[in-house]
């Protein structure tokens, strides 16, 4: 059995002026990895991954990282890695000039997406 094993983020990644994209690379049983691309202004929603967890690796840019329900936030700038581990509240607002570019790898490949209902108001 033969398998893609590398791969180059810029052909994914899909700037958009909606919704920020969800570019799969790929998906295995174990893991789906994606390329984001998050505008000035754009935001991922909060949410929590019921049964598995979410990693990021930033590649350029900056944004606000979203910890919790109270809408608390940490800094994520290029080179940083943030882990959400299952059931742990995330999502990610860019009030920069620059995209934010990342990777995230969510474990196992059906970790569950359940949304935040109401969305917290992002905040430092």
């Amino acid at each position: 059995m033969s398998m893609q094993r590398t791969f180059h983020s810029r052909d994914f990644l899909q700037p958009s002026t909606g919704e920020p994209i969800r570019s799969v690379v790929t998906t295995t049983p174990e893991t789906v990895v994606v390329a984001w691309h998050v505008a000035q202004g754009q935001r991922i929603a909060a949410h929590v991954h019921p049964h598995g967890q979410d990693t990021w690796t930033i590649l350029s840019g900056k944004g606000e990282y979203l910890i919790n329900e109270a809408g608390a936030t940490l800094p994520l700038v290029a080179g940083d890695i943030a882990v959400a581990p299952i059931g742990h509240v995330h999502g990610v607002h860019n009030p920069h000039p620059d995209p934010l570019i990342f990777i995230s790898v969510v474990t196992p490949a059906e970790a569950g997406y359940e949304p935040l209902d109401p969305q917290p108001a992002y905040s430092a």
